[in-house]
């Protein structure tokens, strides 16, 4: 491995018990407008046992890059962006999930990543999963290969663009079971949002403090 940025080792040094987690996720989590409708918990220990990667990069001008993917039509959570994942096999831990998913959705092999840290599980109720997500970073750009079965785009978006105010949007949504008034990034032709937005959310109240701290 080439030497990581100043982030990685930030995250690897940092107090795991001190995380950002629900204040973080709030920040991002669509809010409902129905007066009967009422947020199921994002922190319950129930759920399939699933992971995600966080694979970050250095580009060329040595701007931080998070890679993301963009769900093809046929899978669950059709068309949204998400990051690389999914639920553990028997036997896998959960950082294994997050590598061997990477490596299927979009040919990063694990021998490329370097795990900064785990970050606060989501839970997600409507496909009863508990996500724990991996930050990782990568020893050189990659070459993304997206497995068409699964990922209809892979891409990547700069962190610091994330940190921009003026590409952070609130809309009022119609969904198939309420209204809701939904923050998302506009940094892709389709809106960054839901619970991507909230994982990503705490990411970036990390850099916050890393960017801070220089």
């Amino acid at each position: 491995m080439t030497d990581q940025h100043p982030f990685y080792h930030f995250l690897k040094s940092r107090p795991s018990e001190k995380l950002p987690g629900k204040t973080a996720h709030l920040k991002l989590q669509p809010e409902p407008l129905d007066e009967n409708f009422r947020m199921p918990p994002s922190e319950s220990e129930n759920g399939h046992p699933s992971s995600v990667l966080i694979p970050m990069f250095q580009d060329r001008e040595n701007q931080l890059n998070v890679i993301l993917t963009l769900r093809t039509d046929s899978i669950r959570h059709a068309g949204q962006i998400s990051f690389p994942g999914g639920r553990s096999d028997m036997g896998e831990s959960l950082q294994e999930t997050a590598l061997r998913e990477t490596r299927e959705e979009v040919g990063i092999s694990p021998e490329m990543v370097q795990i900064a840290c785990s970050i606060t599980p989501l839970y997600l109720f409507r496909s009863n999963n508990r996500i724990t997500p991996y930050v990782g970073f990568l020893s050189g750009i990659p070459e993304l290969k997206p497995n068409p079965a699964e990922v209809e785009e892979a891409f990547s978006v700069r962190l610091d663009s994330l940190l921009d105010e003026k590409n952070l949007i609130r809309e009022v949504w119609e969904l198939s079971y309420a209204t809701f008034r939904v923050p998302y990034w506009d940094v892709h032709s389709t809106p960054l949002w839901g619970a991507t937005a909230m994982i990503m959310s705490e990411l970036l109240e990390l850099y916050r403090e890393f960017l801070a701290s220089e």
